[in-house]
């Protein structure tokens, strides 16, 4: 379980089929063998741990609903460590699952923030509310506006200086969690309701 506040942009050393190595010395200051870290929001196992460089396996679905396969040596990758249950919940719940990518449309200044705008899929557009919680890249952020293709999220600055977001461009692509609360309810209202006719029938 994560929250969205990114503790550190690391270095990836090494990426190839299955594999990452990532330079990180502020999360691995205090990791173990087994631990979980969020690699731009996926939850990813520590498998070694070599100075302040560390490894995971990644698995092939995890290729397919993530931008982690398109990570090459030198890219820069925001990195948190798994919540413990005396920490603070500066963010919103994060399970480091990521649902899909989407894409970066535009950046567009406001003040000192800078609006994100990204194209996403309606799967994933449905569960996303202005006002609600998305994850991008494992940063926890508040969608400022919606329509039928994209939402836009406000990069504050210090958000700017402390992840890797604004360094994308647009077309790429970023890592997308929606509120796990509004898949819940879908669910729960969609077995319901299934229920109901189900029992109306019987």
């Amino acid at each position: 379980m994560f929250t969205g506040i990114v503790e550190e942009v690391g270095t990836v050393v090494e990426a190839g089929e299955g594999t990452l190595r990532v330079r990180a010395p502020l999360v691995l200051a205090d990791a173990h063998l087994g631990d979980s870290i969020a690699i731009n929001g996926v939850d990813l196992t520590v498998a070694q741990i070599d100075g302040d460089v560390f490894f995971a396996n990644l698995m092939p679905e995890t290729y397919r609903r993530s931008n982690l396969g398109r990570l090459r040596p030198g890219d820069r990758v925001n990195l948190e460590r798994s919540v413990r249950p005396t920490d603070r919940l500066s963010g919103h719940i994060v399970r480091g699952v990521v649902e899909g990518v989407g894409m970066l449309h535009s950046f567009t200044p406001e003040a000192a923030a800078v609006i994100a705008r990204i194209l996403a899929s309606p799967s994933l557009l449905r569960y996303m509310v202005v006002k609600g919680p998305v994850c991008v890249d494992g940063v926890s952020l508040t969608i400022v506006a919606k329509d039928a293709e994209s939402f836009s999220v406000s990069l504050v600055q210090y958000t700017q200086e402390h992840t890797n977001l604004a360094a994308h461009r647009p077309g790429d692509e970023l890592n997308l969690e929606t509120d796990i609360l509004a898949r819940y309810v879908d669910q729960l209202l969609h077995d319901g309701g299934r229920a109901a006719n189900h029992g109306a029938q019987a």
